[in-house]
C-alpha cells in the first residue's frame, strides 16, 4: 500500500484529519472504516461489471445514507451495501432491518424528487438491492440480492 498525503486545504483535508481523528480515538473503527470503504467499493465494482450504470453514491437524507445508486437498463436501484468479517453474528444481509429500509425508502424518495424526475418526462421504476460481503481478503463472498425489500 502507498503512502497517503495529508490534503492541503478543503474539504478532503477536513474529511482526511476526521478519520485519523476517529481511527485513534475509537479502538478499533480504522480497519472497520477502511473495510467499509472498501466493501462499498467492491459492490459498485461488482455491479457496474454486470452493466449497472452507477448515478451516486454515499447519498445522505431523511436520516438514512444511501450507499450507491444505480440505473439497471430503465430502473433506478438504490443499493445498501453490507460487509461483514465473519459469521460470527449471522448474514450480513439480515442487518438490513424494518427501520433501516424505511430511512432508505424516505432518502431513496427525496433522491428521486430532487434529481432524478427533474429530467425525465416518464416515471422511472424503483428497486432496493443488498450486496452482502462476507470475509476478507481472498476469502470475501459478494452475493447481490435484487429487490431485497
Amino acid at each position: 500500500m502507498g503512502v497517503r498525503v495529508r490534503p492541503k486545504s478543503g474539504l478532503a483535508r477536513t474529511m482526511y484529519d476526521l478519520r485519523l481523528w476517529i481511527r485513534d480515538t475509537i479502538p478499533g473503527t480504522g480497519r472497520r472504516l477502511r473495510y467499509g470503504e472498501r466493501s462499498e467499493h467492491l459492490a459498485a465494482r461488482h455491479l457496474k461489471w454486470r452493466g449497472y450504470k452507477i448515478i451516486a453514491r454515499n447519498f445522505r437524507a431523511a436520516g438514512a445514507e444511501i450507499d450507491v445508486i444505480m440505473m439497471d437498463r430503465d430502473t433506478l436501484v438504490f443499493v445498501e451495501v453490507k460487509a461483514r468479517m465473519s459469521d460470527g453474528l449471522g448474514p450480513p444481509e439480515l442487518s438490513v432491518d424494518d427501520r433501516k429500509q424505511y430511512r432508505i425508502r424516505r432518502a431513496a424518495e427525496i433522491f428521486a424528487n430532487r434529481y432524478h424526475r427533474q429530467d425525465l418526462a416518464q416515471e422511472r421504476p424503483m428497486r432496493f438491492d443488498v450486496v452482502a460481503i462476507s470475509g476478507d481478503g481472498r476469502g470475501r463472498r459478494v452475493e447481490h440480492l435484487k429487490g431485497a425489500f
